[in-house]
């Protein structure tokens, strides 16, 4: 199996497990926010989902960096 599948599929079982924990993890958070997007504001949302969300697509996006700057 080729280096770079590897690692995406790595790459996205991990992140699939940390979403999976995330919606284990915010049954009963009752802090509530809406984030404000550049033209529309979201609905409330679990604080705890905001910020672990955010984790998980940083998570995902530096995947894809690391990727690209091994073909260099």
């Amino acid at each position: 199996m080729s280096f770079i599948i590897k690692k995406l599929l790595l790459s996205a079982i991990f992140n699939s497990c940390l979403f999976f924990l995330l919606f284990i993890g915010i049954q009963n958070s009752s802090n509530k926010s809406k984030v404000d997007l550049i033209f529309e504001e979201t609905i409330e949302l679990p604080i705890s989902f905001i910020v672990g969300s955010s984790f998980i697509v940083g998570s995902i996006i530096g995947s894809f960096l690391v990727l690209d700057m091994n073909n260099e």
